[in-house]
Formats: structure tokens, sequence, C-alpha cells
């Protein structure tokens, strides 16, 4: 008996001596936990003011090096979107967050294909599936109804959309949409780039089920007139003027960032998924089309706020003429002004504006589409 008290006091004893050291030690493992906790939290709560939407056409098709992506090219951005850590978003998702002013977390990408082309299927496509990635198709459906053979078919289609693949409305002609028919009035211009951009959503859900109310521009060409068509049916709409898509842009007209041959070589595609949105206000004028009377045409620039900007070295460039200069509108740098040196040419033009960020190698971006048509062609606009 005697024993077994002695025995029950030892224990006691000892249990008393490492009491305050047990205790300590789950106090110590709470903190460090509580710290862990504390980082993890702060890291999921960062947030930016844009995401990066890519856009593609042709994969491995060299005949077609203005839209065309080698393989190689493709293989490195998907390394890099892996490697330093890029969520790859549906296209829905990121234009819910930009209908919501909603901020996004970091490092948010989209990807995004135009025109249905084969080597979607047969070349980009089975490498997306296998990192279990989303992505957009934007469907000419013409093209693939007359069973084009540099086309998709709706069979490959229904396949890829079964593994969790989008397809929306990039018009069913692929015609350029602004331009007036040879004695073609306003109104029936109206009326047929409505029923154009309706057929097409017809038959993605006839063909596929559904079809979400996004629409990409063919050739990346919009006016005004257009734009508040396309925003009137109920759709997003997207450009193929680059930049970033920030959370107060407007989404009559988003940005995205082609990716062809001669633009994306990984150095160039880092600079760019790793873009900022310039945080712009106002832009004068906001319709892109120009005619002889304002060419070239001036923009104007007005910022919500500087952000951390390095304004001093904000950098305006012009398809085809290189870096032009930038007119600062008032002294607090918040409105400036660019304008090409010499007359812009038919077709398609674009001012690219540049601001490093106090992030390293973090560069603000913005763009503005112009369109000049040739004489023979009629723009639609106010």
């Amino acid at each position: 008996m005697h024993q077994i008290i002695l025995t029950t006091r030892v224990i006691i004893l000892l249990t008393m001596c490492l009491w305050p050291h047990s205790s300590l030690l789950a106090e110590e493992t709470s903190i460090t936990n509580k710290q862990t906790n504390k980082i993890q939290t702060v890291k999921n709560q960062a947030r930016e003011n844009q995401a990066v939407i890519l856009m593609y056409h042709h994969f491995g098709v060299s005949k077609h090096p203005s839209t065309n992506i080698r393989l190689d090219q493709f293989e490195a951005h998907l390394d890099h979107l892996s490697q330093a850590g890029y969520q790859i978003w549906p296209l829905v998702k990121v234009a819910e967050y930009i209908q919501k002013n909603q901020p996004f977390p970091t490092r948010i990408a989209a990807i995004t294909i135009d025109d249905a082309y084969l080597s979607v299927y047969t070349e980009a496509y089975p490498r997306l599936l296998k990192k279990s990635w989303p992505f957009t198709v934007f469907v000419a459906t013409d093209g693939v109804d007359r069973q084009y053979r540099s086309y998709m078919s709706w069979q490959q289609m229904r396949e890829m959309k079964n593994n969790g693949v989008t397809f929306a409305n990039h018009s069913a002609s692929h015609d350029y949409l602004i331009r007036l028919k040879q004695g073609e009035t306003n109104q029936q211009w109206q009326d047929r780039v409505t029923e154009d951009i309706y057929r097409a959503q017809k038959r993605l859900k006839i063909e596929l089920g559904e079809a979400p109310k996004l629409f990409a521009y063919p050739y990346g060409e919009y006016n005004t007139k257009l734009a508040n068509i396309v925003n009137e049916m109920g759709y997003v709409a997207f450009g193929q003027h680059s930049g970033p898509a920030g959370i107060k842009g407007d989404t009559r007209a988003l940005p995205r960032f082609p990716m062809a041959e001669k633009f994306a070589e990984l150095k160039d595609f880092k600079q760019k998924i790793n873009s900022l949105a310039l945080p712009v206000e106002k832009q004068t004028p906001w319709e892109p089309t120009v005619d002889q009377n304002n060419n070239p045409p001036k923009l104007e620039i007005k910022l919500a706020n500087k952000s951390d900007m390095k304004l001093g070295q904000l950098a305006c460039f012009v398809s085809n003429q290189g870096r032009v200069a930038v007119e600062w509108l008032n002294q607090q740098k918040t409105q400036f002004s660019v304008q090409a040196t010499t007359p812009l040419p038919t077709g398609r033009s674009r001012y690219n504006c540049t601001a490093p960020s106090s992030k390293k190698g973090r560069f603000y971006w913005y763009s503005h589409l112009w369109v000049l048509s040739s004489t023979r062609d009629s723009p639609n606009r106010d």
C-alpha cells in the first residue's frame, strides 16, 4: 500500500515538473500556427485591379505568321504560367469580376482563342487539357457550318466542351462589321450586324447546348455604334488591342494581349502577363474610327489616380512609327495627350502607352485602337 502511494506521489511530482514545459511548447506551437495562418491570410487577401487575357489564333501553322504562334513559344508560355504561380480562370469568371468592379486575387489570367481553327483541336487543346486549364474559343460559325478544312467540326467542339472548354460568339460571318455595304443605309447595317451576331449565338446553342454572353469582334474592329449594339444585346465584348483588363474597364471592348510569333517570345510574354492596367478614368475620343479630317488623331487621357506609376517615364508608341511625344495637360500630371507624327495608314493602328510601376519589373499598360477605312469602304460612325 505504501509503495502504491509513493509511486503515485512520484508521478504527480514528475507531472508538476513537466507541466510548465508542456504548456510552453503548446503555446509556442499555437503562436507559430497563428503566425503562419496570418501570413497565409495576408497572401490570400492580396488584390489587384486587373486580370490578363491572352488571345491566340493558329498553333504551329507557319504559313500564317501574323496570327500563328510556334509550338515551342506556346509551350514556353504554359510553362511560365505554371512555374510563376498564375491561376487560369474561365473568361466568364473574369468578365463577372469586371462587371462587379471586384478586385482580383494576384496573378489571374484567362486564355482565349479566336476563329476555331483546326490547330486549336490538334495542338492547343491537348496541351491545355493536360494542365486542366479552362479556355474560351470564339467561333465564327459560318466557317464551321460550311465545313472549311481549316476549321474544327462541331463534333470536335462537343468533345472539347465535355472537357470544360467554353465556346463563345465571334459573329457568324466573320465580316468587317463596322463597315457599310455598298448602298446600305444605317438601319440596314444595324439590322444586318444584329442578325449576324444573333445567328452565331443560335448556332452555338443548337450545336453545343449553351453559349455565354461573350463576344469577340472580328479582326478586333469596333466603333461606338457597333459596341452599343453588342452591349444592348447583353454581351461583354473583347477587342484585340493590348493591355490587361482592369476592373474599371469598358465592357463594350475589353483588351486582350494578341499572341503571334513576332511578339510572343518568352521575354515579351513575361512582361505582358505581369502588366498592370493603366488607371484611365476617361479617354477622348473613345471612338476608334478615323477619317482624313482627323488623321493623325489626337488622344487625350485622364488618369483616375497616379497609383505608384513613375510618370516621368511614361512612354507612348504608335504602330509602325515608334515612340512619340507625350504632352502633359496639367501640372498634377493626371491628364496627357498623344498624337502620331504622321497620318495613320489604312487599316488598324494603335497607340500604346506604358509606365513603370514601383513594383520591380511591372509596367502599367494601355492601348487605344484606331481604324482608318479605305475610300471604297464606308465606316459607320457618328
